[in-house]
């Protein structure tokens, strides 16, 4: 393990060059030292403005959303043994959609609340993370096996994504296009006012799963060998699935669905660190989905584009072809 944990440093070096990148670049490009100086020193001068008011919020939230995914992907391919598990994979980016698509598509039941949108898109998508996250845990203490709550979130997934498409095919186009581009997902617009409100909340779901690495280490074989162990599984679980209903309920909420990052980094992580020891492949899974999370968004609003790319474009594109190489490796992977 020691002589592994470079790979922690490169990936921390990795987000970082990648995060002052993106500081300086965009339709504005700013040279470094003045990024320098308008993340140090109290400059008002333009460059300062776009560095602190714009991209630095965004820069910040691609690492919370990248970490934070990335995290909840690791725990769920572990506790569920299954490596295409994801932060998805229980209903809850499915219930987060449908409570913007509540908001946004039902507009004349909302429209009465003195309450600003985005605040109001923000809570919708909390609120339905969150009532997925308790009928999942009411379930898991009825059905207690694992495969069986995962085949319950993938049918309560289908259930919320077909409310949406009820209410996308009733809604007005006006209503329709601002929620098709939500789900685009979008690291961008985020104030530093609020930037807390997404920090804070990915920062306590990564410090607790950083404390579950040794019952998920017990976990790897199976859980008859975790029980052997001394260890719950079933509570184990349970903090399993309430950390990752932190983290992809509160980057969906803020970021909307973004695809392939909860999926694909742990396998990406896996193949550099070559190592399932949860006690070096979690922190390396966090920095990398931060890294990555900052590389899609440098691609998303690169200057030769032309224009903005939808994100989960991007995030499709980086991802699909580590699905399918996990799928393609077979056992072969697994053994690893």
């Amino acid at each position: 393990m020691r002589g592994k944990g470079w790979w922690l440093v490169a990936f921390a070096v990795l987000g970082v060059l990648l995060a002052l990148l993106g500081l300086a670049s965009g339709t504005v490009n700013v040279p470094l030292p003045q990024v320098w100086g308008a993340l140090f020193h109290a400059d008002g001068g333009a460059h300062a403005v776009i560095v602190r008011q714009v991209r630095l919020p965004e820069i910040l939230t691609a690492a919370a959303a990248g970490s934070g995914l990335a995290a909840a992907g690791l725990l769920m391919q572990t506790i569920f043994h299954n490596p295409l598990a994801g932060p998805g994979v229980l209903g809850m980016t499915g219930g987060a959609a449908l409570g913007v698509a509540l908001v946004m598509l039902a507009q004349p039941i909302w429209t009465m609340m003195p309450v600003p949108d985005d605040l109001l898109i923000t809570g919708a998508a909390l609120i339905g993370a969150i009532a997925v996250l308790l009928l999942i845990t009411a379930a898991d203490r009825r059905v207690g096996g694992g495969v069986t709550l995962l085949i319950l979130g993938l049918m309560v997934g289908y259930l919320c994504t077909a409310l949406v498409s009820v209410l996308q095919a009733t809604s007005e186009a006006r209503a329709l296009k601002g929620f098709v581009l939500w789900g685009m997902g979008s690291f961008a617009g985020m104030e530093l006012a609020r930037l807390p409100w997404i920090m804070v909340p990915v920062s306590i779901g990564l410090l607790f799963a950083l404390t579950m690495v040794k019952p998920l280490n017990a976990m790897l074989i199976g859980d008859d060998h975790a029980r052997s162990m001394g260890v719950d599984v079933v509570q184990v679980r349970r903090r399993a699935i309430w950390i990752t209903g932190l983290l992809a309920g509160t980057v969906t909420a803020f970021c909307g669905p973004i695809a392939f990052l909860g999926l694909a980094v742990p396998h990406v992580a896996r193949a550099f660190l070559r190592s399932a020891d949860h006690r070096l492949l979690m922190p390396g899974t966090i920095l990398l989905g931060a890294a990555l999370a900052l590389g899609c968004d440098l691609i998303v609003r690169a200057a030769w584009t032309g224009a903005a790319l939808p994100l989960n474009a991007v995030t499709s594109l980086l991802g699909v072809p580590v699905v399918l190489w996990v799928l393609l490796s077979g056992r072969r992977w697994a053994g690893r």
